[in-house]
């Protein structure tokens, strides 16, 4: 095949948003496709548009192989995975609809938390193996969530937090003080040090970038309450897996959740053993509301940029197709 393509899908991105394109340009899906890097280049090559998720590697290699590429379509928030700055270079729309699934991880997120601290997991496996142990669990209200990040996602998990009754701390050195969402979601802006000591939840809500990995260390870790829940719902490398089931093992924490991890899917070790631990696979923003809201977005943008116009959720410098 030679054919030109306009949209490229090389990930399990699809909805009826994208199946309403199909009637206007020629789109090829192949959802497995980020796996071969050789046949992606040749794919993207052809192509005016592509959709990605979080596995593609959209670099500068891919974007220079892209002739005539025009828009990059980001199903999700992070742009970790994408070469931003290379992309803005070449001309190249990034669309990404920042916050769209911003309740969705939030309600997650919550929801991990919840079942570290009521031992949901455990109990479920008890009363499934025959037994009736009514152990106790703890409450939230009254206690302190702290966020690492308060972006949109963090802002929609502490509004909830302080709807349980909870303070909320927030550390982000990004965001302005006196942004009108820390008020209506009731986020105090704090240090860092004062955010981990304090906590009794800690919600990680980070990008993967080179002032992140590996923030959540063993002396972070040796900061926070011995009985303090920890929650990534942010990006894997955040956090040295290592140091945190030393933290569990030896007591030090209370429990951890992680909806992400540094390699995914990740392969069974020391936090797959224990029993304060929940894990999840990478799905705390995906709900059918959530993917609806972020293919129709995407659809949207995309017909904007291949017509010819300008894309409503643009994440970089250009926002209309390069001529």
């Amino acid at each position: 095949m030679t054919e030109r393509i306009d949209i490229l899908v090389s990930e399990d991105v699809w909805g009826a948003a994208f199946e309403q394109l199909t009637t206007r340009y020629q789109v090829v899906r192949e959802p497995g496709l980020w796996q071969d890097p050789e046949r992606l280049a040749g794919q993207v090559r052809r192509s005016r548009a592509l959709v990605v998720r979080n596995r593609t590697r959209v670099d500068r290699a891919l974007l220079t192989a892209g002739e005539r590429l025009t828009v990059v379509a980001r199903a999700g928030v992070g742009l970790d995975n994408i070469d931003l700055p290379a992309a803005d270079e070449a001309g190249v729309v990034v669309t990404a609809p920042l916050g769209a699934n911003a309740v969705s991880v939030a309600e997650h997120t919550l929801g991990l938390a919840l079942t570290l601290a009521r031992g949901t997991v455990r109990l479920d496996a008890d009363c499934r193996a025959g037994g009736w142990r009514r152990a106790p669990g703890r409450e939230l209200r009254g206690g302190t969530w702290g966020l690492l990040g308060c972006g949109a996602t963090a802002r929609a998990c502490g509004e909830l937090a302080a709807a349980l009754g909870m303070r909320v701390l927030a550390h982000d050195p990004y965001l302005d003080p006196a942004h009108p969402a820390l008020a209506t979601a009731r986020i105090e802006l704090a240090p860092l040090e004062r955010v981990v000591a304090e906590a009794d939840v800690l919600s990680c809500h980070l990008p993967a970038t080179a002032d992140t990995t590996g923030l959540v260390n063993a002396d972070l870790l040796a900061r926070m309450r011995p009985s303090a829940l920890f929650v990534n719902a942010g990006r894997g490398e955040v956090v040295d897996e290592d140091a945190l089931a030393d933290a569990l093992e030896a007591g030090t924490l209370g429990g951890a959740a992680l909806d992400v991890r540094a390699s995914e899917p990740p392969r069974p070790g020391r936090l797959e053993k224990l029993d304060n631990v929940v894990l999840t696979p990478h799905i705390a923003g995906i709900t059918a509301q959530s993917q609806a809201l972020i293919a129709r977005t995407l659809a949207d943008d995309l017909d904007a940029v291949l017509s010819g116009g300008r894309a409503s959720s643009s994440v970089g410098t250009a926002k209309e197709a390069r001529s």
